[in-house]
């Protein structure tokens, strides 16, 4: 009897859900970051083994939006508790509940599927302050990720793959490129530009050399450009240098990689700019 299904991850921002899908298809797909709200779109990862296929669908942490670009991203995160299969809503085990957490509970009531609690980063308290009958886990030391997708099997209906065996995402190649350029910068310049760039890759080629990609960071503010391109050019080197590295893994064949950097004044707030670099509420 095989069967397959969506299940959506749902919390705050920062308690590890992107850590989770990446444990869970043991290979890289969803960026991370210590900076809140790291994850803008909703990311599907597949997982396939023979006994089930299980598209689990990594969102935006629910925060308190200050920007329309916050606003698509809260969207984006409540609509994915509706037409899927399972919610699995994630809160860290060394947290107490707060205000945050109670928002996300009460409108997963309105869910149309059953609802887990899971809690993570379960390395960072001892066993005995765990409640025995919840699913903890933690996800950078894979602790019951096993038990967690058995127990999401067992409440899946039965049903044919959704895609094929060895797909790991439904997103295209040029978003998780992309997402790898965001992820360096958040790293490397911290709390100096947060959330104000978007990525737009220009162009993508394959040939007998493997992968030229071509692509844009656009900023808010011109000093924000100044930080990502560094005196001489060395963080923008930095930042190339490593997303090309992330990116040669994950399609596993050389890569060039060039970044541009252009601004466009308070582009979260305008609906233009967020269609064209993808944060299009219509399509929630």
């Amino acid at each position: 009897m095989f069967k397959s299904g969506f299940v959506s991850i749902v919390g705050r921002p920062n308690v590890g859900k992107s850590t989770l899908l990446n444990s869970i298809l043991e290979t890289k797909l969803a960026i991370m970051s210590d900076v809140a709200q790291t994850t803008r779109n909703t990311i599907q990862g597949i997982h396939t083994d023979d006994e089930a296929q299980i598209i689990f669908m990594d969102t935006p942490g629910i925060h308190k939006p200050q920007d329309r670009l916050g606003t698509f991203m809260n969207t984006t995160a409540l609509n994915s508790i509706f037409g899927v299969d399972l919610v699995l809503f994630l809160a860290p085990a060394n947290e107490k509940i707060g205000r945050g957490d109670k928002f996300i509970i009460e409108r997963l009531k309105e869910a149309d599927g059953p609802v887990f609690l899971v809690l993570s980063k379960i390395d960072t308290v001892s066993k005995e302050e765990l409640i025995k009958e919840i699913i903890p886990i933690s996800a950078t030391t894979n602790d019951n990720i096993d038990l967690l997708l058995k127990t999401v099997k067992a409440y899946l209906p039965e049903g044919n793959m959704y895609y094929p065996q060895d797909h790991l995402t439904d997103h295209p190649e040029r978003f998780v490129m992309a997402e790898f350029i965001r992820e360096k910068i958040l790293y490397f310049t911290k709390e100096e530009v947060p959330h104000s760039v978007a990525i737009v890759i220009e162009r993508m080629l394959e040939d007998e050399a493997g992968v030229e990609i071509i692509a844009t960071i656009v900023c808010d503010r011109k000093s924000q450009k100044g930080i990502i391109v560094g005196k001489q050019g060395t963080m923008i080197k930095k930042i190339r240098q490593n997303a090309q590295r992330e990116m040669k893994r994950f399609l596993q064949v050389p890569v060039h990689l060039e970044l541009f950097v252009k601004v466009e004044n308070n582009w979260r707030n305008k609906q233009k700019y967020l269609k064209e670099f993808g944060y299009n509420e219509d399509d929630y």
